[in-house]
């Protein structure tokens, strides 16, 4: 089922920056981002009180805390560069370089949480780097 999730992930990201290549015309690009920010807030909440699950907030930890509060700063951090990217650049090649992402996750992972670090990983870092490469000279 993960599969699925993250599937549907990458055609919203896809989505997404369309949509908002096209809504940032004339945009202020921080203004942009907080708008979006308001809206995925709203629904954010809205599947929380819809699921009822509200009440789990007592029963987080202060360590789950300070890293979701931390995580939620590196997505707006992103969100706030990604959005003047599109402002500035074409979607085409700015979110090719976005996706990089998946090549500094990898390698996170590997730094901080001890995830193994494959050969298969390692190959595909090299052909999503230089896929990135490719589209975007």
């Amino acid at each position: 089922m993960w599969f699925v999730f993250a599937l549907l992930s990458a055609i919203f990201a896809a989505l997404t920056s369309i949509l908002a290549k096209i809504g940032i015309d004339g945009v202020n690009s921080n203004l942009a981002t907080a708008i979006r920010t308001v809206v995925v807030v709203l629904m954010a909440w809205g599947i929380v009180f819809l699921f009822h699950k509200q009440g789990g907030i007592a029963e987080i930890s202060r360590k789950s805390w300070i890293f979701l509060i931390l995580s939620g700063l590196a997505t707006g951090a992103s969100w706030l560069c990604y959005y003047r990217a599109l402002q500035l650049g074409e979607a085409s090649k700015v979110v090719p370089i976005d996706k990089l992402s998946v090549v500094f996750t990898l390698l996170l992972a590997f730094l901080f949480l001890h995830e193994e670090f494959t050969v298969k990983s390692i190959i595909g870092c090299v052909l999503i780097g230089a896929g990135t490469l490719l589209m975007v000279i």
